[in-house]
């Protein structure tokens, strides 16, 4: 188990340097490779805008990989079911607690199959609202409001959950908002331009969230 563990941070120290993310892919027959220009256009704004230097090859990687190690920030998104094994949830979790960062925007309809695979990964944590003064909403782009609503579908209120561990923001739930279609190509939801550029300061905000926290 230690030199599993020596493995992952050793990986993980290479990639705080890399600054590479990933689209992350899971079983249960959910779209994972939904908002296919979502990723790349967000690490493009950020990049232009709050000068970070991400590289703009967005990579796909599988949830029970040890290839997740390589990458500080993973992004997941869908519209339907989720499944994690039991060695898909233990990779997550060592992941998580050793640095790496989640991001699981709801792309509508993947709410209760998510927070049912969740408890897999972190038995006794449940998903907590995030405090509009929290840091994620201030960390590049004022938010104090909080989170932004991007999509209208049943009508509900935008709501960042999140799991932490050690008081260390390690998964953040965006639901009822929709960030990733407005991340997408303007002609792909024909977003007007003041909606999409409040998804992509948002995004940039968890952007450097991951990066430095």
């Amino acid at each position: 188990m230690k030199k599993l563990l020596t493995f992952y941070v050793s990986l993980f120290t290479l990639a705080l340097f890399a600054q590479d993310v990933a689209v992350l892919k899971y079983k249960g027959g959910g779209d994972w490779y939904s908002n296919p220009t979502a990723l790349p256009n967000l690490v493009k704004f950020c990049n232009d805008n709050i000068n970070t230097n991400i590289n703009e090859n967005i990579q796909t990687v599988e949830v029970g990989s040890t290839d997740i190690f390589q990458f500080p920030f993973l992004h997941m998104t869908g519209h339907g079911n989720v499944f994690f094994s039991e060695d898909d949830a233990e990779n997550l979790r060592n992941y998580l607690i050793s640095g790496g960062f989640l991001h699981i925007d709801d792309n509508y309809g993947m709410e209760p199959y998510i927070t049912k695979e969740l408890k897999k990964v972190f038995p006794n944590n449940e998903l907590k609202a995030i405090p509009k003064d929290h840091e994620i909403f201030r960390s590049a782009f004022e938010f104090p409001n909080g989170l932004p609503k991007i999509h209208e579908h049943d009508g509900k209120a935008p709501q960042a959950l999140g799991i932490f561990h050690e008081d260390r923001l390690v998964l953040l739930f965006t639901f009822e908002s929709d960030l990733g279609d407005g991340w997408e190509d303007q002609e792909v939801h024909n977003d007007p331009e003041d909606v999409r550029e409040k998804a992509l300061k948002m995004g940039a905000n968890i952007l450097k969230y991951a990066f430095e926290n």
